[in-house]
């Protein structure tokens, strides 16, 4: 299952962490990668990895939940917490 799919399953304590497991290798997975071919030093990486250090990754996460009301302006809700954090820890990885 994609990583993108794993998203859109988060529902719970046990699907947030498969998700965050998803996430995890998939970084590790980039990391892998931009050692074997090394990309231009701006923009994402080989991974698609738009943050690639924890401050820049948490200062995108940061930013999407500020300017999207943690996600409310985009259909998220308080009803499922784990599904927003799921997604707030995916924008770390994309949100510029």
């Amino acid at each position: 299952m994609e990583l993108l799919e794993k998203l859109d399953t988060v529902s719970d304590a046990d699907s947030f962490l498969v998700f965050a497991r998803a996430l995890y290798l998939d970084r590790k997975k980039s990391i892998q990668a931009e050692t074997e071919i090394k990309t231009s030093n701006y923009g994402a990486d080989v991974g698609g990895w738009e943050n690639t250090s924890i401050d820049a990754f948490l200062e995108a996460a940061i930013a999407w939940a500020e300017d999207s009301h943690f996600g409310s302006n985009q259909g998220l809700t308080p009803e499922n917490p784990w599904k927003q954090f799921a997604v707030f820890l995916y924008c770390g990885r994309i949100y510029e």
